[in-house]
């Protein structure tokens, strides 16, 4: 499955960055990513943890880099707004590795992709984060691909304040090439504004994991994208596991209150 690239997503997506700040849903299948479109949002994430969970794996580069790309592609494929892909530390140890799963991503005709800068538990050298998101940023270029770089120093559990290395990364990233910096796990008001503060680039949280500020709030403190990750997808899996201990333990079908009609959602994908 392929798409044209499309430069006019990428411009969308990026132009969204220098609003107030947006909200961008996780999807894991063109399903739920059509669900979120017709919700309103102009812009899509894929996650990685959806999309393996999904396929029965856990996260964390279980899924090999070729099933992940096919799901994206259906993803992009399903819906008019732009999309951007969880691409995890880039599918292999080098960075032409990196470059590589970037290019087959832009081909795919994904808008933008995150990349990280751990792998393993491992957070990668500074220097050696930088050249990946280099090769990425070569392999497509500003312009047509919104590079949104994470860094997982405040999950690296490497003691003392991750403040000051996450600073010193963001800028390097920045200066690497990438459109955006993402910085899942921290929490606490009063970090994230500093962060944004010092930051010279858009700033990217994840809400609904350990972080539950709103997305208001967090606008407030100046970051410009907030992200859900796995979020919705864990509430979705939670709900079937909901309802299969109702239906074993009861045989009672309340979990359906609520639950959208079978013609309804024919009439949204028939559309």
């Amino acid at each position: 499955m392929t798409a044209a690239p499309s430069t006019n997503m990428a411009a969308a997506l990026l132009a969204l960055h220098a609003g107030p700040g947006f909200v961008l849903p996780n999807a894991w299948d063109a399903g739920s990513a059509r669900v979120l479109e017709q919700v309103g949002f102009p812009a899509i994430a894929t996650t990685s943890a959806g999309i393996a969970w999904s396929c029965g794996v856990p996260d964390g580069e279980a899924l090999e880099r070729d099933r992940m790309l096919e799901q994206i592609g259906r993803i992009v494929a399903a819906v008019g707004v732009p999309v951007t892909a969880d691409l995890e530390a880039g599918y292999g140890d080098t960075a032409d590795d990196v470059a590589r799963t970037v290019a087959l991503a832009a081909e795919l005709g994904a808008a933008g992709g995150n990349l990280e800068d751990a792998a393993k538990v491992r957070l990668f050298d500074v220097d050696e984060a930088v050249d990946r998101l280099a090769a990425a940023r070569a392999a497509a270029p500003s312009g047509t691909f919104v590079l949104n770089a994470r860094t997982d120093t405040y999950f690296a559990g490497t003691g003392g304040d991750a403040f000051p290395e996450t600073v010193e990364r963001a800028v390097r990233y920045l200066e690497a090439g990438a459109d955006c910096v993402f910085v899942p796990g921290v929490v606490g008001e009063d970090t994230i504004r500093r962060l944004a503060a010092a930051i010279p680039g858009p700033l990217n949280v994840v809400a609904g994991l350990a972080n539950l500020i709103d997305a208001p709030t967090l606008f407030s403190l100046g970051v410009k994208r907030v992200s859900l990750g796995g979020s919705l997808a864990r509430a979705s899996l939670s709900m079937v596991e909901r309802a299969g201990r109702e239906l074993r333990d009861t045989g009672t079908l309340g979990f359906l209150d609520g639950a959208l009609g079978y013609a309804d959602l024919q009439r949204r994908f028939g559309s």
